[in-house]
């Protein structure tokens, strides 16, 4: 288990990537197939966990996130919440759980001394329009631009590129980095060489993103420790039962990936038993 109230005692910095509509089958057979070689290397055990969804599209998702609701495993009994607002008296919190006493888990880093940064993807994230500046006015600072949302066809590398310039910029002090990753997120039809959105083309648009994802994290965590979270907000349905899109509580919406994880620079792990931790090959 991750202590995450140690981690953000020690100042560690936080990665948080949600890969925009993923669906958990189409993750879990990406990596079966060898489509995401980097993601393989990353994954605690090699694997994605399968988990449920506080949210249905990306606004309801993301809200739950940074208010500390993480996606939960399929079955009745829970770990320990990695963060969670300040509960009412009566409840009992796991000490090892991140308690913010504030509305939301961005405005919580910030009273320990994180900077938080969003590095955004799909429109809610935007400023296009009202509603697309819920959530980047929850960040310090917020980065968009066309090359990042999911009609261009190299977005991720571009959000890549510039999560590493602002994570230089901030070297020198304890950062929460989001990245919401556009990729995934229709329209995705054009890395098979068609116009319909499918299992197949998330797939192979999740390829796409493992190459520079890798890179993110290996640059990231190569000289200090990293919190890692990576997760999807929810899935997307391809005619499933007749149903297509999100914003439907089908499984195929509900069912997502995550992975957690704490690092260690590879300095320090050439001195110290790496098995406590996950270790990242380059």
């Amino acid at each position: 288990m991750i202590n995450a109230a140690e981690v953000i005692r020690s100042e560690t910095s936080i990665l948080f990537v949600t890969l925009d509509s993923l669906r958990y089958d189409v993750a879990r057979a990406a990596l079966h197939a060898g489509q995401t070689p980097n993601l393989a290397k990353i994954l605690p055990g090699g694997v994605w966990e399968e988990r449920r969804t506080p949210g249905t599209f990306t606004l309801p998702a993301h809200i739950a996130f940074f208010s500390g609701f993480l996606p939960k495993l399929p079955q009745p009994v829970q770990p320990p919440r990695l963060w969670e607002c300040r509960p009412p008296a009566f409840k009992t919190v796991d000490a090892g759980t991140f308690v913010f006493d504030a509305p939301n888990l961005l405005i919580g880093l910030a009273q320990h001394g994180y900077r938080t940064v969003c590095i955004g993807g799909v429109t809610y994230f935007s400023r296009e329009t009202p509603l697309g500046s819920v959530l980047p006015d929850m960040f310090h600072e917020d980065h968009w631009r066309p090359e990042f949302c999911s009609p261009e066809v190299d977005s991720t590398r571009h959000q890549v590129d510039h999560a590493l310039i602002v994570a230089n910029e901030h070297r020198d002090r304890p950062l929460f980095l989001f990245v919401n990753v556009s990729a995934t997120h229709v329209p995705h039809g054009r890395y098979v060489g068609r116009s319909e959105d499918s299992w197949q083309s998330q797939a192979a648009a999740l390829a796409y993103a493992d190459e520079h994802l890798g890179r993110l994290i290996r640059t990231l965590t190569s000289a200090r420790p990293w919190l890692v979270v990576m997760c999807a907000d929810h899935g997307d349905a391809f005619g499933e039962d007749g149903y297509h899109g999100r914003g439907i509580a089908h499984p195929t919406v509900l069912n997502v990936p995550f992975a957690a994880m704490l690092t260690e620079p590879a300095a320090t792990l050439a001195e110290h038993d790496p098995r406590p931790r996950q270790r990242f090959e380059a």
